[in-house]
């Protein structure tokens, strides 16, 4: 997928062009998030508004970890809310969204992140 943008003149509107997906498990769930998103995506806000969106994920996970593994056994309210498996979802969905947004192909960074694990454990840092 390139990155390039053509310019045309400005009496020719630029035709809408329908969102390609890399061939990967991700591209199912960026449909999905089309739908979802319709409109929303083109605001400049939107990418920090994931951001935020990933954090506070990140920190209701957290939280309801330790409610349920003892840490904070006395935090019914966690206890009560979406378990940290079912945060953990919704800390996919916040990361697919922004990957989406920003055309990040989630596969290739994976797998950049992978390789760097297996380089660390065939040559530790110095």
């Amino acid at each position: 997928m390139s990155n390039q943008t053509h310019s045309k003149p400005a009496s020719h509107p630029t035709p809408k062009v329908k969102a390609q997906y890399y061939s990967t498990p991700f591209g199912e769930y960026f449909r999905e998030l089309d739908k979802i998103d319709k409109g929303q995506r083109a605001t400049k806000e939107f990418g920090s508004l994931m951001i935020l969106s990933l954090v506070e994920e990140v920190g209701e996970m957290a939280r309801a970890y330790l409610a349920e593994h003892g840490r904070k056994p006395r935090n019914l309210a966690a206890q009560r809310d979406e378990t940290y498996e079912q945060e953990l979802g919704d800390i996919l969905v916040a990361i697919l969204r922004f990957a989406r947004i920003k055309k990040i192909n989630l596969d290739d960074r994976i797998r950049y992140s992978l390789n760097k694990i297996y380089e660390r454990r065939n040559k530790p840092k110095e």
